[in-house]
């Protein structure tokens, strides 16, 4: 898999659990197979499952699978993890040193696997890649979960012209995603549009996993198309 199969014309979907497997195997057999949906292995749920619950997602889902372990050292060691594990793309943390950054988009390329960097806590993200020796096929724009509720904390599209304007990078746009945050995601440039699934009782915004999953996954890929 490369940035070629990743159309820019295109909308994606990644739908992030950040649970156990219990609910990946309740929700994920219900949803279609749709090549505009990725399956997020988010850092919890893996923290929880480790490879075998990328494993069982592969089972599960014959799409996209993105494996978010914020790869912050052994950029090699952990692509190769994640790719035996059934992983499609890996993501890495940019506030990493950019020798690892490096090693890890290196890595990602020889193995097909896409490569996806995250700006969570970045100050300038452009800065950061014109370091690196190639860039990556992703760059998530990401407002932490712990930022969700703080006053002004938002999703920093401000930098999406600037990145386009030196590298061919797909933007994905992720923390707190609703319907709302969606549409100004894709307005604002986004190729890829992050949304959690939540818990009831759980404070982050996303898809309630008591409600209709595969309905609401069918109104965000409606609205970002």
């Amino acid at each position: 898999m490369s940035r070629s199969l990743l159309d820019t014309k295109t909308r994606y979907l990644q739908l992030a659990f950040n649970y156990d497997l219990a609910l990946a195997k309740q929700i994920i057999p219900s949803l279609p197979q749709n090549e505009r949906i990725f399956i997020e292995a988010g850092t919890p749920y893996i923290k929880y499952e480790g490879m075998r619950g990328v494993r069982e997602m592969r089972r599960l889902w014959k799409g996209q699978i993105v494996a978010d372990l914020k790869i912050s050292d052994g950029g090699r060691q952990e692509v190769e993890m994640a790719h035996d594990a059934g992983a499609t793309a890996v993501t890495a943390l940019g506030s990493s040193p950019v020798e690892t950054l490096d090693r890890f988009v290196i890595r990602c390329a020889e193995l097909s696997v896409i490569s996806m960097v995250d700006m969570l806590g970045v100050e300038d993200p452009l800065e950061k890649i014109m370091r690196m020796r190639r860039p990556p096929d992703v760059v998530i724009l990401h407002r932490g979960r712990d930022e969700e509720s703080t006053r002004g904390k938002v999703i920093q599209y401000r930098h999406v012209n600037r990145l386009r304007s030196k590298f061919d990078v797909v933007i994905s746009a992720a923390g707190g995603v609703d319907l709302r945050e969606a549409r100004s995601a894709i307005f604002n440039g986004a190729n890829i549009v992050v949304v959690n699934l939540v818990k009831p009782g759980d404070e982050w915004q996303g898809i309630p996993t008591d409600q209709d999953v595969p309905a609401i996954a069918a109104e965000f890929l409606a609205t970002i198309e």
